[in-house]
């Protein structure tokens, strides 16, 4: 593990051993399982990464890092799921803790956004227990021995927020291209595959077509249970904005490939967007 770094805070591992293991080495070999040595890999400005347990959806999430160029700066988006805190909580100078280290915080973007966007509040309370961000950290910290992170946890499915939300990223983003935005999600929930799978693919096609608006209203009008879809809409506004110009799908499952279970699955999305 590394030594520790100079920080006002640390965010300590809420789901190491239960979501990924917590031995270091056994994490490695995981990660290395999951992800392949793609060459030339490509510069994005966003992208969608699952943030189930590795077991389910660590193959997706593995296909799209293999495919990215990791920059020092990723601002990672995720649904609240605890329900505590803030609607749009960030942390500004806190460290996070996982089994390879620690990763350091991006202070000055971070604030940036905060002094940006009023919607936005430094707030610990929605991240202490949450997965979503820590589980896409240790992949990232393979990649990038220097990684800065900007937490955003979401907790509002509001269009005009997310979508201002998207504005303030772009606006700080500018022309910087050693910032990666990942909205962290899962797909449909607890519904057969067939169901399932029809479902996805209606949000998909409009993440494909780089439409936030038209994801927030296919999953409202639709049911779609996709729970990071508040960081998708909002990556994918900062996007469009920051000039992208195509999407690709990297990989597509459901938990029922891995459990055999096509009764009840977690769709599973991994998107590109450049």
């Amino acid at each position: 593990m590394s030594s520790p770094l100079r920080t006002s805070a640390l965010r300590l591992p809420a789901v190491a051993g239960r979501f990924y293991p917590d031995s270091p080495e056994r994490l490695r070999q995981e990660i290395c399982q999951y992800t392949s040595k793609v060459q030339p890999r490509s510069f994005a400005i966003g992208c969608i990464a699952p943030h189930a347990g590795y077991i389910y959806s660590g193959h997706v999430a593995g296909a799209v890092y293999s495919q990215l160029e990791i920059p020092e700066h990723c601002i990672v988006l995720c649904p609240n799921h605890t329900g505590r805190g803030v609607p749009l909580s960030i942390m500004t100078s806190t460290a996070w803790q996982t089994p390879l280290g620690e990763v350091a915080p991006s202070t000055d973007i971070a604030s940036r956004l905060l002094s940006q966007f009023s919607g936005l509040e430094e707030d610990s309370g929605a991240h202490r227990g949450e997965h979503a961000i820590e589980v896409q950290l240790p992949f990232l910290q393979e990649r990038k021995k220097n990684l800065h992170l900007v937490p955003i946890a979401i907790g509002t499915r509001d269009f005009h927020t997310l979508h201002e939300l998207g504005e303030a990223l772009a606006s700080v983003i500018g022309d910087r291209e050693d910032i990666l935005i990942i909205a962290s999600s899962d797909m449909n929930h607890y519904e057969s595959d067939a169901i399932t799978r029809v479902k996805d693919h209606k949000a998909i096609d409009r993440i494909l077509a780089l439409d936030a608006r038209g994801l927030w209203e296919v999953v409202m009008r639709e049911d779609i249970s996709m729970c990071g879809f508040g960081p998708a809409v909002a990556m994918l506004t900062a996007a469009k904005i920051l000039g992208a110009s195509k999407a690709a799908v990297v990989r597509y499952a459901t938990s029922g490939d891995i459990s055999g279970d096509r009764d009840a699955v977690v769709g599973y999305a991994g998107i590109v967007v450049e």
